[in-house]
C-alpha cells in the first residue's frame, strides 16, 4: 500500500476518490505563455551574443542566479521540508528573490511540490518520473491537474505555511509584487543605468531570464530522471554521460527523507552551492536548526534494509529514531 493509500484511508475519503478522473486535460494559457517565452528567448539568445552590454550579461546572470537560489534554498528546502529555520529578515529576502522566479508564490509552489512528494512513484505523481525526463520536465506543465490529483492537493498541509507571515504576504499580494520585482526592475535597469536597448531588456533580461530560471526551477521535480540511477541499478550505467552527469543514489536519498537540508537538487550531496549558502548563513547565525542525518547513520540503515529485508524507509528512520514528522507525511 502506497503511502497516499494510507493517507487516504486515515481521514476517510477513498470512495470519493476513485470517482474521481485521473485524467488530465491541456492547460492552454500556459502552452501559449511557454511556446511564446522560449521562441522569444531564441532572439534573446542572439542579442546575447552580438549586441547587449557587459552590465546586462552581468544582471542576467546576478538575477537568474539569485532566483535558483531563492527556489532551492528557500521554497524548496526551507518551506517545502523545513530542513532549517530561518530568520525574520532572510526569509523576507528570500521571499523577495522567489518573486524574481515568476512561477507563482511560494505557497503554491509548495503545495505542489509536497503534492509530487506525497505521490511520487506513482501514476498520478504530476511529475511522474517514470514517463521520462520530457515529460516530467516540460509536458506535464502544460496540463492541468486531473479532477483526482486536485482532489488530494487540497488534502496538503499546509498549516505550517499558513503561520508564516510572510509568506502568506507574498500570497496576498503576489499580482502587486510580479511586476515591480519581476518585470519593472529588471527591464528598466539596463535602460535607466547603462543605457542598453529596449530590444536587450525586453528580449535578454525578459524572455531569456524568465525561460534560464523556469527551467533551473523545473530541474527540482525532473531533475531525478538526469541524476537518479534508474530502479535495480546499482552503479551508475557505463555512458559516455558520465564525463557530464554523475549519477548516484542521493536523489532517491532525498525522496526517502526529504528533511536533510545536505540534499542537492541537482544529483549533489553536502557539496552543492544551495547547502555552501545555507551552512555560510548558520555562520552568520541566520539559520539554525540544520536537520540531516550522519553517513554512518544511512549506512547503517542500508545494511539493516539488507539483512532484514525492511523498507529502506522504516530502517532509515528507525536508525536516526525519528518520529512521523510532518516532513514525510504533506497529506492531512
Amino acid at each position: 500500500m502506497t503511502e497516499v493509500d494510507n493517507e487516504t484511508t486515515k481521514s476517510g475519503p477513498t470512495a470519493e476518490l476513485s470517482k474521481l478522473s485521473k485524467s488530465r486535460e491541456a492547460d492552454w494559457p500556459a502552452v501559449l505563455l511557454f511556446i511564446h517565452i522560449h521562441l522569444l528567448s531564441i532572439y534573446g539568445i542572439w542579442l546575447l551574443f552580438f549586441e547587449v552590454k557587459w552590465m546586462t550579461v552581468l544582471l542576467l546572470i546576478a538575477l537568474t542566479s539569485l532566483a535558483t537560489l531563492a527556489v532551492n534554498t528557500g521554497a524548496h528546502r526551507l518551506w517545502a521540508h523545513r530542513t532549517y529555520t530561518a530568520t525574520k529578515e532572510l526569509r523576507f529576502i528570500l521571499m523577495l528573490l522567489h518573486t524574481l522566479v515568476g512561477q507563482g508564490s511560494i505557497y503554491s509552489w509548495v503545495q505542489y511540490h509536497r503534492l509530487h512528494h506525497a505521490l511520487f512513484n506513482t501514476d498520478v505523481d504530476p511529475y511522474d518520473h517514470k514517463k521520462g525526463f520530457f515529460y516530467a520536465h516540460m509536458v506535464t506543465r502544460l496540463k492541468k491537474l486531473s479532477p483526482y490529483q486536485e482532489k488530494l492537493k487540497e488534502q496538503i498541509d499546509m498549516s505550517d505555511i499558513e503561520k508564516d507571515s510572510i509568506v502568506m504576504f507574498q500570497k496576498n499580494f503576489y499580482w502587486l509584487l510580479y511586476p515591480v520585482i519581476f518585470l519593472l526592475l529588471p527591464l528598466n535597469a539596463p535602460l535607466e543605468y547603462w543605457n542598453d536597448s529596449v530590444m536587450s531588456a525586453v528580449f535578454v533580461m525578459g524572455f531569456l531570464r524568465y525561460a534560464l530560471v523556469l527551467h533551473a526551477a523545473w530541474l527540482v521535480e525532473s531533475g531525478f530522471c538526469i541524476w537518479g540511477l534508474k530502479e535495480h541499478d546499482k552503479y551508475p550505467s557505463d555512458s559516455n554521460l558520465v564525463f557530464f552527469l554523475n549519477q548516484t543514489f542521493w536523489p532517491h536519498y532525498h525522496y526517502l527523507i526529504p528533511c536533510d537540508y545536505k540534499s542537492g537538487e541537482y544529483g549533489t550531496y553536502d557539496s552543492g552551492c544551495s547547502t555552501a549558502f545555507i551552512r555560510v548563513w548558520a555562520a552568520l547565525g541566520l539559520v539554525k536548526d540544520l536537520r540531516t542525518i550522519e553517513s554512518t547513520t544511512v549506512h547503517k540503515a542500508l545494511a539493516e534494509a539488507t539483512k532484514t529485508k525492511k523498507p529502506l524507509k522504516l530502517c532509515l528512520q528507525e536508525a536516526t529514531k525519528l518520529q512521523r514528522l510532518p516532513e514525510y507525511h504533506y497529506l492531512r
